[in-house]
């Protein structure tokens, strides 16, 4: 019995497939969300991954922005309710959980069951968001994954506006322009979305333990300024963009 879990997000498509037990045998992720080819080539990657075919599939969970556009779906659950179910089988200790993706950042507030008790969203701009940092890092003519690498190298932190992407833009170029260090700059942007999330965090209160998923999660020197923010070390893993997918995997196989 094979289970999948599709979570259509705004830039990104991830798939995660199941056995019965729960175990991810398939993970697939692309670019392109909603209204692209995305989700259909994050399903073949899972698909190829666990060496299956669709027809294998026993049942299927969608979630995410595009979850309704999931004509195949045998069901569907909130992207909320599934970031909660797959950072509770992933960080079985965690009561706080942080997610930033390309578009949004939430945090989520678990009970001691692994159940979804609050949350909140910051959804309306793109600072402090994965977008936001795919844009500094064109500004400063440097791939996405190369930022945490430039953070570790920086000595000193320039500050950047945490308000907005679009006078964040400028503040950069003005700074490469006035020859502040590029590591330097790299740092300023981190912190700057450190504190933003922070601001999140803030709002829940912070419940030990406590755990990021999300793309974001990946970058190492982001982290790191936000356990310096938050004052409290940070779980992840490789799987953490996954986490809602996952998710939506293991209600599937709970149906």
């Amino acid at each position: 019995m094979k289970y999948l879990g599709i979570d259509i997000g705004s830039t990104t498509s991830k798939c995660v497939i199941v056995d019965a037990k729960g175990k991810i045998v398939g993970v697939g992720l692309s670019l392109g969300g909603a209204g692209t080819k995305g989700p259909e080539r994050s399903l073949k990657m899972a698909l190829d991954d666990a060496a299956l075919i669709e027809s294998d599939i026993d049942r299927t969970c969608a979630t995410g922005y595009g979850r309704n556009l999931i004509q195949q779906a045998d069901m569907q659950h909130s992207e909320l309710s599934c970031h909660a179910k797959g950072a509770s089988r992933l960080f079985p200790t965690a009561h706080t959980v942080i997610d930033i993706g390309g578009q949004d950042a939430k945090v989520l507030k678990l009970d001691d069951q692994g159940n979804l008790e609050n949350f909140v969203m910051n959804d309306k701009c793109a600072a402090g968001t994965g977008r936001f940092l795919d844009v500094m890092a064109n500004v400063l003519g440097v791939r996405t994954d190369e930022l945490s690498n430039l953070d570790n190298k920086a000595t000193g932190v320039a500050s950047v506006s945490s308000t907005c992407t679009v006078f964040a833009e400028s503040e950069v170029i003005s700074k490469l322009a006035s020859g502040v260090p590029m590591e330097n700059i790299v740092a300023g942007v981190h912190a700057s979305v450190a504190d933003r999330t922070y601001g999140l965090v803030r709002r829940l209160g912070v419940t030990k333990d406590v755990a990021m998923t999300g793309g974001v999660a990946l970058n190492e020197g982001l982290r790191h300024r936000l356990e310096e923010r938050i004052g409290e070390p940070i779980l992840t893993c490789s799987i953490a963009q996954y986490n809602g997918a996952f998710g939506a995997a293991l209600y599937a196989l709970e149906a």
